[in-house]
Formats: structure tokens, C-alpha cells, sequence
């Protein structure tokens, strides 16, 4: 399992992570950095736990946002779909009226052309 080194606020981590991952991990580690420096400018240095916290409670309101953001995108594609669904039922109907109608109208031209045939 491949490991990887990452430094939040001065301090250095190893972390194991699934192969492949290293870069995706090395990235997660730099936001979180970057939430506590950017904390740490708004409000100073008020102590290495409560700035995780406050980093990991700012992610988590992200990823809740994300979430909600997600769930309403899901149900207007649902949506979406319903009413793709419909339309496609209603070029259906429409297309085998269509089909009737010129069946009956071919019945007509060719009744028509038995009864002018035969001298009506």
C-alpha cells in the first residue's frame, strides 16, 4: 500500500492510500492546508486543534452544499427525464395516428381507383 508524506500547519504526516491515490491525497492535504492558513489570517492563531476543527467543520459544510447541490441536479434530471419520456410517448401516438390515417387513405384511393376501373 503506497504511502505518502503531507505537511499541514508545519506538521508532517504519513499517510498510507490506495495505489493511484497519492496525488488525489497530496491535493485533499493542500485544501485543508489552505483552510487553516486562510483561518489563521482571519483570526489568528488560536491553537492547533481548534484550527483543524474549524478546517474540518468549513469541509464539512462544503461537502453537506455539494450534497444538496447534487440531490436537487438528480431530481431535475428525473424530471427531465419524465418529461423526455413523455414526449417521445407522444411522437409515438402521433406517429401511429399519422400511420392510420394515411392507411385509410390509401384504402380510399384504392377503392376509388376499383370503383373508376370499373366505370363506377
Amino acid at each position: 500500500m503506497p504511502q505518502v508524506v503531507v505537511t499541514i500547519d508545519g506538521k508532517t504526516y504519513r499517510m498510507a492510500c490506495g495505489p493511484g491515490e497519492e496525488e488525489h491525497l497530496q491535493g485533499l492535504a493542500a485544501d485543508i492546508e489552505g483552510k487553516i492558513a486562510s483561518l489563521k489570517d482571519d483570526v489568528g492563531q488560536i491553537g492547533d486543534q481548534r484550527l483543524t476543527i474549524m478546517a474540518a467543520i468549513m469541509t464539512a459544510d462544503e461537502l453537506s452544499d455539494a450534497r444538496q447541490r447534487i440531490a436537487a441536479l438528480e431530481a431535475e434530471s428525473e424530471t427531465l427525464r419524465g418529461e423526455i419520456a413523455a414526449a417521445e410517448a407522444g411522437r409515438a401516438a402521433d406517429r401511429s395516428r399519422f400511420l392510420r390515417a394515411m392507411d385509410e387513405a390509401a384504402l380510399f384511393m384504392e377503392r376509388l381507383t376499383a370503383r373508376l376501373g370499373s366505370g363506377l
